[in-house]
């Protein structure tokens, strides 16, 4: 199912933020799937702290229960965190990224 760009003809509720989408905006719209506005498409995906890498947002298995927004941007990615020593990749990016939060 692809989303098509429209110009809004009745106000709606957006299926992402679930906030009204007004007569007149532009919107996505799928048949059977709702309305979105354009900015919620975009995809928002956080960093790998140690790789700099995507931190895999859209797999995550918090992600239904994720604010992007408001969260820490200190993620790993899958990759980063399977490595053998992860916790010590993690804890030397972490003391580079914020050398305030060095407690040595």
């Amino acid at each position: 199912m692809s989303w098509r760009t429209i110009p809004m003809k009745f106000p709606g509720t957006c299926i992402v933020c679930n906030k009204k989408i007004e007569v007149s905006e532009i919107a996505l719209w799928a048949k059977g799937l709702g309305v979105k506005h354009q900015a919620c498409a975009e995809v928002k995906q956080l960093k790998c702290l140690v790789c700099g890498g995507p931190a895999g947002c859209p797999d995550c298995e918090f992600a239904d229960n994720c604010d992007l927004d408001k969260v820490s941007q200190m993620c790993i990615c899958k990759k980063c965190s399977d490595t053998k020593d992860a916790f010590s990749l993690y804890q030397v990016a972490v003391i580079k990224k914020y050398p305030l939060l060095n407690l040595e």
